[in-house]
């Protein structure tokens, strides 16, 4: 974590040499949010939305003086709705894409979290084509693992089935509905493997690091002529991590450096 610090101070230091930031205190910023991802984004049993995601967006907000106004939305659903308006920014662990960014803007980088495969403990799986063909892939609708799983596997003897939520992939999987199931790694290791459902289940072979498909982290969505918003978020971000508020949220979810990736 004192690398990360180091490695964004500078951009701390240039902020201040520029122009201030857009007076946002007191103004709302609608930021729409799947709840169905933890750690990173997940509702408490008394209906609270929690998770890292959350609480970083939170402090953006806080850093802005603005009133963070959560708006939630459905995975695949997300890009059309921030571009009809209905909130401001995707603040839901959104890769960065080349083919997300033809449509909107990010801010720089949030988090990164690789694509894993998972699979039933013992099953021999790996997420290549000649181990995966014949078998049932589940995905989350909208996800940059969607996209890779068509592309890659798909069209060629791999059944890949889509769910509108990852609760639904996971339920599928437990059951035997789904021989495997690609998504983020923190919210697999964090979000299944590490709870009771999940103890008949292990992470299938290493990380896919296609940048293609899965971009250089996770970022907050943004339409493109938000240009203002953009540049005071990424201020807001560079400050919290230069001041340490990153790295204490970090803390409290992880044991590794989400910044930099697991």
């Amino acid at each position: 974590m004192k690398k990360m610090i180091a490695a964004v101070s500078w951009v701390l230091l240039s902020v201040s040499a520029t122009a201030g930031a857009a007076d946002w205190s007191g103004k709302v910023l609608k930021l729409g949010v799947d709840p169905t991802y933890p750690p990173l984004e997940y509702k408490d049993p008394d209906g609270k939305l929690s998770g890292f995601g959350i609480d970083i967006a939170e402090a953006l907000c806080a850093e802005l003086k603005a009133r963070c106004v959560w708006v939630e939305s459905s995975w695949d659903g997300m890009i059309p709705a921030l571009l009809a308006r209905k909130f401001d920014a995707i603040a839901s662990s959104m890769t960065v894409t080349p083919k997300r960014m033809t449509r909107i803007a990010f801010t720089d980088k949030i988090s990164n979290a690789p694509a894993r495969l998972i699979a039933k403990r013992g099953s021999g799986l790996v997420p290549t084509l000649d181990s995966l063909k014949g078998k049932r892939v589940g995905v989350e609708q909208g996800s940059a693992q969607e996209a890779y799983a068509k592309a890659k596997w798909g069209a060629q003897g791999v059944q890949i089935l889509s769910y509108q939520s990852q609760d639904q992939v996971y339920a599928d999987l437990i059951v035997g509905r789904l021989d495997a199931s690609l998504q983020s790694s923190i919210q697999a290791s964090y979000g299944f493997l590490s709870k009771p459902i999940g103890k008949d289940f292990e992470f299938a072979g290493d990380t896919l690091a296609d940048t293609e498909f899965f971009g250089v982290g996770d970022g907050i969505g943004l339409r493109k002529d938000d240009v203002e918003l953009r540049e005071d978020l990424n201020k807001a971000l560079a400050t919290i991590l230069a001041n340490g508020t990153y790295a204490r949220i970090n803390r409290k979810y992880f044991d590794f450096d989400i910044y930099g990736g697991p």
